[in-house]
C-alpha cells in the first residue's frame, strides 16, 4: 500500500510541480528524507489525488491558503509555479492573491504579489505593458 501511494504521489508531484516539486523533494534528502516520503505519500498520493476538486482549484486553494499564512514565500513560489502548471491564467493568480488582502490584510497580498511577479519573471511573463 505504501508503495502504491508513494508511486501515485511523485506521479501527481511531477504532473503539479515538475522540476519545482523534484527539487524540493531532492532539497530534503540531507536533512528529513522521510519527511520528503511523507509528503509524497501524504500530500500528493492521498490528497492531491482525490478526486473532488480539479488540480487548478486544489492550486487556487493551496495558493490562497499559502498567501494569507504570510510566511511561506519558498512553498508559495512553488505553488506559484504549480497553479501555471494545471491551468491558471497569470491574471487569475494576481486575482487570489488581491483577494487575500480583505481576508489576509495587505502585508501578505504584497507578499504575495512580489513572490508572483518574482515567478513571473522566471517564465518571461508580462502583465503590465511597459510605458
Amino acid at each position: 500500500m505504501s508503495e502504491d501511494r508513494y508511486q501515485l504521489g511523485l506521479e501527481k508531484l511531477a504532473e503539479i510541480d515538475g522540476e519545482q516539486g523534484q527539487k524540493v523533494v531532492d532539497a530534503l534528502q540531507s536533512i528529513a528524507p522521510e519527511f520528503a516520503t511523507l509528503m509524497i505519500e501524504f500530500g500528493f498520493g492521498d490528497i492531491y489525488s482525490r478526486p473532488g476538486l480539479d488540480l487548478k482549484s486544489r492550486e487556487i486553494a493551496t495558493v490562497a491558503a499559502l498567501t494569507a499564512l504570510g510566511n511561506a514565500a519558498p512553498q508559495l513560489k512553488v505553488h506559484l509555479h504549480a497553479a501555471l502548471n494545471v491551468g491558471c491564467s497569470p491574471k487569475e493568480i494576481v486575482e487570489i492573491l488581491m483577494q487575500m488582502a480583505l481576508y489576509a490584510g495587505f502585508p501578505a497580498a504584497l507578499n504575495g504579489l512580489f513572490v508572483a511577479k518574482e515567478v513571473f519573471a522566471e517564465r518571461g511573463i508580462e502583465l503590465v505593458e511597459a510605458p
